[in-house]
């Protein structure tokens, strides 16, 4: 059932009010019947002090100074001129707890025959009962402090119980006079959270319904962001809506586009397929040759050798069409942030120095600090393919020199190796997928011609490019250029 948020912030503000002048007045409430009882209790124990000092001078102005027998002979005009002093009934009682002298003819109630044992064993007890308050106290000589009996005091609380009972009345008065007060001004205030709410809410259901001019919520709070927000997607949507046309156009560019992807894509394949082949066939001669000659000592060895160099080509060339085919497909977003080139390229070198170890060949760097904003794998990988390239294609006891130079708008990064050379106008052409220019060569160290067209699309995907500055029979050197952010 659905429930108005008007009636949930009504419920919610009177049980709020109610609440809170319910625990304020019962605190007051119990603070007033605390200091009433406090006040009462002191006003007694003065009275029993009294009592006690009083006894011990009647007892002085006595000729035989025996507190038993004063109390047998003089109880009863000692409960008189002590009724007289303090201004309160008393009664008198020995050490047995029996009555030697009381103002009234009333008999003990249960409550005080209770309390009387706990009075006798020298301790001091009171008991409210209707509007009075019974206190009985020990009545004790001056010598050693010694309980000659008891005395007990009644002390009226009529007028505790009515100012209690006005300060109550009070209290339901004005309790209820600030709960109608307080509920009207803070419906008042909520009504206008709660209108607003409902305002949006239909603003949302005509938005709903397609109808997308709505008016915008003049507040000055969450709730006044909120209708803007709601306004300004509403007009985001007519916008949107106003130019379905322009993109059902668009819409149909990427389907043309999408035709000509296809049909890349199937020569794409036809190349794939082509280049993996060789490795499945070389993969399947040396099965064929085991399964032929399986007496051949050396034969497996030989062919586990050839079949696991085929296997890691294969895998290397898979890996390298998942990557290039995705660029194909998809618009990658990369995580672009600030990074020092010389520290980027120096890593990079450190992974493939191995590598170039392998072939003798010898580094030269001409490296300087610089910044660029680019994203670091995509770098990594331009780098890597690069110079892997350096190095295969590289001549025995060769070398590879690596600079780069920060200019005013972009970072130059140079790589030159002493390799075979790219004959002349297959510049181009090498950076397409699958071109190698020594397919020997390539095949001999696990090349299928795609490192460099994707150092190309990786590159050019952060706004750089990849260019080939001299290529003979001295060998190759490549530049790439990228955009640069000054330090």
């Amino acid at each position: 059932m659905r429930i108005s948020i008007k009636l949930k912030f009504s419920l919610f503000l009177a049980g709020l009010l109610l609440l809170t002048v319910f625990v304020l007045s019962l605190l007051v409430l119990q603070g007033i019947e605390r200091n009433q009882r406090a006040q009462a209790e002191r006003f007694l124990a003065q009275q029993a002090d009294t009592a006690n000092v009083y006894f011990e001078q009647s007892i002085l102005e006595q000729s035989n100074k025996v507190p038993q027998t004063f109390l047998e002979t003089m109880g009863a005009s000692f409960v008189e001129n002590l009724e007289q002093i303090s201004g309160q009934p008393v009664v008198l009682y020995d050490g047995s707890g029996a009555v030697v002298g009381k103002g009234d003819s009333s008999s003990p109630s249960g409550s005080i025959k209770q309390m009387l044992p706990y009075a006798l064993a020298n301790k001091t007890a009171y008991s409210v009962e209707g509007e009075g308050m019974y206190y009985l106290t020990p009545l004790r000589t001056g010598t050693g402090g010694q309980q000659i009996g008891v005395i007990q005091f009644y002390y009226s609380l009529h007028d505790h119980q009515a100012f209690y009972k006005e300060i109550k009345r009070l209290f339901l008065y004005i309790g209820a006079g600030v709960f109608v007060l307080c509920f009207l001004l803070g419906y008042l205030f909520f009504s206008s959270f709660a209108r607003s709410i409902i305002r949006l809410n239909d603003t949302v259901g005509r938005i709903r319904e397609g109808r997308f001019s709505v008016p915008v919520m003049k507040r000055r709070d969450e709730i006044g962001e909120l209708g803007s927000g709601i306004a300004a997607m509403s007009e985001r949507l007519m916008t949107t809506m106003r130019d379905k046309d322009d993109e059902r156009e668009k819409l149909a560019l990427a389907v043309r586009k999408l035709s000509d992807l296809d049909r890349q894509q199937k020569a794409f394949i036809g190349n794939v397929t082509h280049e993996f082949k060789t490795p499945l066939t070389s993969i399947k001669a040396y099965l064929d040759l085991l399964e032929m000659y399986p007496d051949d000592e050396e034969l497996p060895a030989t062919a586990q050798t050839h079949i696991a160099a085929e296997t890691q080509r294969l895998y290397d060339m898979v890996e390298k069409v998942l990557q290039l085919s995705a660029m194909e497909k998809y618009d990658f977003e990369y995580n672009k942030e600030r990074i020092e080139v010389r520290a980027t390229i120096e890593s990079v070198l450190g992974g493939l120095k191995g590598k170039m170890d392998k072939f003798g060949l010898a580094l030269e760097t001409d490296l300087h600090e610089a910044y660029m904003e680019a994203d670091k794998d995509y770098m990594n990988i331009v780098l890597a393919n690069l110079l892997d390239n350096a190095i295969k294609y590289n001549k025995t006891n060769g070398s590879i020199r690596v600079s780069n130079v920060a200019g005013a708008d972009e970072m130059v990064i140079e790589i030159a190796d002493t390799g075979i050379g790219i004959p002349g106008g297959l510049g181009d052409q090498i950076f397409e997928a699958f071109y190698t220019v020594d397919r020997n060569r390539s095949r001999e160290h696990g090349g299928a011609g795609l490192g460099l067209s994707l150092a190309k699309r990786y590159a050019e995907t952060q706004g750089g490019s990849i260019s080939i500055v001299k290529s003979d029979g001295d060998g190759t050197t490549f530049r790439i250029t990228f955009p640069i952010q000054s330090r």
